[in-house]
């Protein structure tokens, strides 16, 4: 076996030194180290060797395939070296020419309005959460003190798939109803969630039959209106401008008690009266108000223990306010000369 060892030794790395291309090299590492190669017939006839002989012969089996797979290397590490001089020989590149011009794409102002504000509240300490676009009957209403029979269930309003049990969200709010819900009742959260939502709206200048809301919960002990009014606050400057002023009117939603709208100065005309205000000075850009204790009681918290405010706007709209975009269409249409896109050396 000694000798036979050899012989294919010495037969291998002639062919080795002799091959000049990349797939003969294939052909010949499977020949001799592949599972029907030379070598590896020697190794299943190992069982007929003498038991004290084994470890002499194993010892010249290994010498013998350590020399053919370095061989191997050698012979590919020369045969690619050889390959890229002919590369290079032979393929000119004129660095004098122009290069193509490639068009960079910019990011959607709606886009960057979204990141403009997840960055806003993340600096004061909320968590950015997502939820299912194809929701549940009962986190988008139900557990939201919306029963049934409550206008916002109207077929007419409501992308239902299947029974009015399954349905395109109406609003991102379910994903406040899941947070609680696995915080478990115990624990304080702060969070926001935009994202898309559906309604059966005709399209038009200002209304989408698909729309990004972004909607915010906060939940702890003793909360107030004024926590909210404070955060309010500092978005609308974050916004708008330190100048901007913000108030709340008094309003209703199911699943805040009290319910406020949330508006801020015309930053067009500074609180005189313009058309972007109609003349009131003031301009509507949210609903918010205090967590209904039925929708903390049905999310597993204690309404006599914990409080919390919740808020929502339309991403859109915000955009639309503060970069003068007129038709809330040229946010989603593929055209891109009346696109709206978002130059960040001009922010």
């Amino acid at each position: 076996m000694k000798e036979e060892l050899a012989k294919i030794k010495e037969q291998a790395l002639k062919e080795i030194f002799l091959c000049g291309e990349a797939r003969a090299l294939s052909d010949i590492r499977v020949k001799y180290l592949g599972k029907a190669g030379s070598l590896t017939t020697i190794l299943r006839g190992m069982k007929d060797v003498a038991p004290e002989d084994r470890p002499k012969v194993g010892a010249i089996v290994n010498e013998t395939r350590n020399a053919i797979e370095q061989a191997l290397t050698d012979m590919q590490k020369s045969i690619d070296d050889r390959e890229l001089e002919n590369k290079l020989a032979n393929e000119k590149i004129d660095i004098s020419l122009p290069a193509t011009e490639i068009k960079v794409g910019a990011p959607n102002i709606l886009e960057h309005i979204v990141e403009e504000v997840e960055e806003i509240f993340m600096s004061m300490g909320y968590d950015v959460v997502d939820g299912p676009e194809i929701e549940e009957d009962k986190f988008n209403f139900e557990m939201l003190n919306i029963p049934k029979g409550h206008p916002a269930r109207d077929a007419q309003d409501t992308f239902y798939i299947e029974d009015e049990k399954i349905l395109l969200r109406s609003q991102t709010s379910p994903v406040q109803a899941r947070t609680m819900l696995a915080a478990g009742g115990n624990k304080p959260i702060r969070m926001i969630c935009p994202g898309k939502t559906y309604r059966r709206d005709a399209d038009d200048a200002t209304h989408s039959h698909q729309f990004m809301q972004i909607e915010g919960l906060l939940v702890d002990k003793n909360i107030s209106l004024s926590d909210l009014k404070g955060t309010f606050d500092v978005l609308a400057k974050r916004l708008f401008g330190e100048n901007c002023e913000t108030r709340f009117r008094p309003s209703y939603y199911q699943f805040t008690e009290p319910s406020v709208e949330t508006d801020i100065s015309c930053f067009v005309c500074k609180g005189k009266g313009c058309s972007l205000c109609k003349n009131t000075g003031w301009i509507t850009v949210s609903g918010a108000g205090i967590v209904h204790p039925n929708v903390l009681r049905n999310c597993g918290y204690d309404p006599k223990e914990w409080t919390g405010f919740a808020f929502g706007f339309g991403a859109e709209r915000l955009a639309m306010l503060k970069y003068g975009i007129s038709d809330i269409r040229k946010f989603y249409q593929t055209d891109l000369r009346e696109s709206v896109v978002f130059d960040r050396k001009e922010d």
